[in-house]
């Protein structure tokens, strides 16, 4: 039994880069599209306006459902920075596989 949990750990261990940015996109495709309100911002909740990043959760929200133009007016960088994860999580995939 505890040999059983030690296996599952190290796997989760040596997995865990390929199992944060899976299950980062999971979270957002299902973000609730109806929320713009919820920001995790610094600068935001301080009041000193939008930095450069915010929109981007959203805008790769609508690029994972493939609404390019909303994703690109939510913020430009959307679509790349989805394109990027889904390239990493297909590396790791890859290393899994081909060992």
């Amino acid at each position: 039994m505890i040999l059983t949990i030690h296996k599952i750990w190290c796997w989760f261990l040596k997995h865990f880069e390929l199992l944060c940015w899976t299950g980062a996109l999971v979270a957002l495709f299902f973000l609730p599209e109806n929320k713009s309100e919820t920001s995790l911002c610094v600068f935001s909740a301080m009041g000193l306006g939008k930095c450069p990043g915010c929109g981007i959760g959203h805008a790769m929200h609508y690029a994972l459902r493939a609404e390019w133009v909303t994703s690109f007016h939510q913020h430009p960088l959307g679509i790349i920075a989805v394109i990027i994860i889904l390239n990493r999580i297909r590396q790791l995939t890859i290393q899994i596989i081909k060992p």
